[in-house]
């Protein structure tokens, strides 16, 4: 069964840095795209990066562009987001998801301060 481990995270403050990784088991991990999404408090989960199988094509929701990077390596079957100049309302729980059977991550909590 694949699984998938986020890490890193913690307590930040505004206009810092943090890096998120997310480890996948199982032998596809290079065949598919993956992405970072977060869910703030009392809202709903949204979609924040997504990187292509070969790691040639990502994607970005608004809100981070520009201040987000998402990166991949396929030989070590890890996924990565590295979140800059952060603010407060990037404060969230945040969820590596692999595209393909819809799997989650546990999740990992960031909390930017002011």
């Amino acid at each position: 069964q694949v699984q998938l481990v986020e890490s890193g995270g913690g307590l930040v403050q505004a206009g810092g840095s943090e890096t998120l990784s997310c480890s996948a088991s199982g032998r596809t991990f290079s065949l598919l795209s993956m992405g970072w999404y977060r869910q703030a408090p009392g809202q709903e989960r949204k979609f924040v990066a997504a990187i292509s199988a070969s790691g040639d094509n990502t994607y970005y929701a608004d809100s981070v562009k520009g201040r987000f990077i998402i990166s991949r390596d396929n030989a070590k079957n890890t996924v990565s987001l590295q979140m800059n100049s952060l603010k407060p309302e990037d404060t969230g729980v945040y969820y590596c998801r692999r595209d393909l059977g819809d799997i989650w991550g546990q999740g990992t909590q960031v909390t930017v301060s002011s």
